[in-house]
């Protein structure tokens, strides 16, 4: 049946209306009197102005509207925004003070899902919207129950008690003392109750460490994980929690080897523990090739131990906006697997024959395949490294497929399974910031691999390869630009700092770790089953020295930028608006970068408000805070939480306590009968204390201790 324009115009408005009603007009409605229907009409129009109706826009604005949302279903843009869901679901309930348990979730999940089953053929925006509502509590839903699921015991008070466990994993630090992962089997001397399943154990001693796998007993210091330094920032026993490390401390003296227990351990134990000691037998060996940081960045890159670098190197790194090199993610994996497909392809392209016969490209491909679910296996799994591992497996099986490898889809589908299994990951810092260079990384390739092609044109040789280089260099400028400013906002609300001069560190460094570092470090992997990976050791060196005599010269010229805090619903917007203006294709990706926009204004118009003190988790701490002056009660305050506080609150000035010695009081004497001298003078303690607090500064901290210790 042929329709008039004036027809579709008006289908094509009910399809983006919420609420839309399908009778048309002057319709009997069946089972309704006159009167009824016009009261129902008149009831559906307000709910339509209420909720907006699209009718109410200019004829050529719902085309366009309709036009732009067909071009994105015609490119399936739909299921990207699925992990979206998920993801804002579980952070609204890790975020929750009080989030929904089990039993409301359920009841949600069930109520929106068949609303959204119900509506699945409707042509109304209702059916987007109960759609993404079942995503978003099924995210909530996954968050529960990985919290339950785990049940990690976290010990509440510090404790002294003698350990006893097997070593799980261990970790060479920047000092060569060595961090036990210790899987907990008894306690002692205290007896705890509830003793933590999983703990980190720090030995001062430089010898000989204790083999994985061994037993171990030793006095140790047991530690609560602490919390964050200031509302919002990173939460440290909520990563000890997901990550089933209930304690933290230090052994008090050397820990003893005990030796093997007699019954067998588990096979995902014993392979596990396998796990491990091939990859701490990995980083024996290139710290035997290589010496200092250089060692550390390069075992570091391998297996993903970053303890070893030491804090002058990492801070210049971070200055140079070079801190990404350290963690394992796409970068890493996709040179890696880069260097591998490309060399196997060459060098089975040189056999006679062989390329005609056999597709060649899929058996470096499945070469490529095992070497990234190795590289996997031994960088230990860090969320980055995992994020890569799947979207690089998926860009390998689509090449047995003869299918597009580099596609927003395969973005997607790795953050929906890393959301299944581990969405506390949405929360931290990783994700987010790898994620978003990603998504930023893939968007900006699709457009420009579907750019107008222009007309091959022959060239001289000088030409071509100046072209070449060019465009290496053009790809790498703008590859650097799109994932710093992709990042940017994450830097931003999670460390409330800026690398000035990222994109000088990059484009200088870059083309070292691409044609140097990491292609090296895979052909010294190849090489080291027999023994052969001196040499490419020596150059992976080689590429590391000139990486960090880069990061140390672009980090003197003073770049970094703090920022402080920012408004979280500036935060919200700018990220949302991100996400919306690289998934969208159309021009309706302007209204991410309308959001984007609005929250940097919330963010420099609206900034929050500071506080006027600050206490640290444990007590021991204490600010006074007057716009970037802090007044503190320590002369040398801890630096792990005072370098958070002066980033989140911008402090400039730091204020020390005014030492009164003339009013110290003698320490009471322990060995002396403690009912007469087991404590200080009472009525002398008042005295000082009011004569400091008439005298107290208002911006300062009078300070005072027994025997006039500092």
């Amino acid at each position: 049946m042929e329709q008039g324009p004036g027809t579709k115009t008006v289908f094509e408005a009910r399809a983006f209306r919420p609420g839309a009603i399908t009778l048309a007009e002057g319709a009997p409605t069946p089972g309704f009197s006159d009167g009824e229907e016009s009261r129902a009409r008149g009831w559906a129009r307000r709910f339509r102005a209420l909720v907006f109706d699209i009718s109410l826009l200019p004829a050529s604005l719902r085309l366009a509207i309709a036009r732009a949302v067909d071009h994105e279903r015609a490119y399936g843009h739909g299921f990207l925004f699925v992990p979206v869901s998920l993801g804002l679901g579980s952070l609204a309930w890790f975020s929750a003070t009080n989030p929904p348990q089990s039993l409301k979730l359920a009841v949600l999940l069930c109520i929106f899902g068949i609303a959204a089953w119900w509506m699945r053929h409707s042509a109304t925006a209702w059916r987007l919207v109960f759609l993404h509502v079942f995503l978003f509590v099924a995210g909530m839903m996954l968050a529960q129950g990985q919290t339950a699921r785990l049940g990690t015991v976290l010990i509440d008070t510090p404790v002294t008690t003698m350990l006893s466990g097997t070593v799980e994993g261990r970790e060479v630090t920047d000092k060569g003392y060595w961090r036990y992962t210790v899987t907990v089997t008894a306690t002692t001397d205290p007896e705890l109750k509830r003793p933590p399943e999983r703990v980190t154990l720090l030995s001062r001693q430089r010898d000989l460490p204790i083999a994985i796998g061994e037993g171990l007993t030793g006095r140790a210091r047991l530690s609560p994980p602490s919390g964050p330094a200031l509302a919002g920032l990173n939460d440290f026993a909520f990563d000890s929690y997901f990550n089933g490390i209930g304690a933290v401390g230090y052994f008090l003296g050397k820990p003893a080897a005990t030796g093997r227990g007699l019954e067998p351990a588990p096979w995902f134990q014993s392979a596990s523990e396998n796990l491990a000691r091939l990859r701490a037998a990995i980083g024996e060996r290139i710290r035997s090739a290589l010496n200092g940081d250089v060692a550390a960045i390069a075992a570091a890159l391998v297996t993903g131990e970053e303890r070893a670098i030491g804090r002058e190197t990492v801070e210049a790194l971070r200055q140079a906006g070079l801190a990404h090199v350290l963690a394992i993610s796409g970068l890493n994996m996709v040179l890696a697997a880069g260097t591998l497909l490309v060399g196997v392809r060459l060098a089975l392209s040189v056999v006679p024959g062989l390329a005609h016969r056999v597709a060649i490209k899929k058996i470096a491909a499945a070469g490529a395949v095992l070497m990234v679910c190795f590289y996997v296996l031994i960088c230990g799994g860090a969320v980055s490294a995992v994020r890569s591992w799947i979207m690089i497996l998926l860009m390998l099986v689509a090449v047995f497929f003869d299918r597009q490898a580099i596609s927003l889809r395969n973005v997607a589908l790795s953050a929906i399974l890393i959301l299944a299994v581990t969405p506390s990951a949405v929360t931290g810092p990783g994700f987010q910031m790898s994620y978003a260079a990603t998504l930023a990384l893939v968007a900006g390739y699709g457009h420009w691999r579907g750019r107008p092609q222009s007309q091959a044109v022959a060239a001289p040789a000088g030409l071509m390869i100046l072209r070449a280089t060019g465009l290496f260099v053009g790809g790498l400028l703008l590859s650097s630009l799109i994932g710093g400013l992709s990042t940017m906002i994450y830097s931003v609300g999670h460390f409330h700092r800026i690398a000035a001069y990222g994109l000088v560190g990059n484009m200088l460094a870059m083309p070292i770790i691409s044609v140097l570092v990491m292609p090296f470090a895979l052909i010294a992997m190849l090489a080291m089953p027999f023994g052969l990976e001196y040499l490419p050791l020596q150059v992976v060196g080689l590429g590391l020295e000139w990486m960090i005599a880069i990061a140390d010269m672009v980090s003197h010229w003073g770049g970094e930028i703090t920022t402080g805090r920012i408004a979280p619903a500036g935060f919200l917007l700018v990220a949302l608006g991100g996400i919306l203006f690289c998934l969208l294709r159309s021009w309706l990706a302007t209204v991410g970068a309308v959001m984007a926009l609005a929250g940097v204004t919330v963010i420099v118009l609206l900034p929050p408000a500071g506080p006027e003190a600050v206490i640290s988790e444990d007590g021991r701490l204490v600010a006074l805070i007057d716009g970037g002056t802090a007044a503190v009660n320590r002369l040398r305050p801890p630096e792990f939480i005072f370098s958070q506080w002066e980033r989140a609150l911008q402090l400039s000035q730091v204020t020390p306590p005014l030492m009164r010695r003339d009013l110290a009081l003698p320490l009471p004497d322990r060995k002396a009968d403690a009912a007469k001298t087991g404590s200080l003078d009472e009525e002398r303690a008042r005295a000082a204390l009011s004569t400091l607090m008439r005298r107290a500064a208002p911006a300062g901290f009078p300070a005072w201790r027994g025997n006039g210790a500092a």
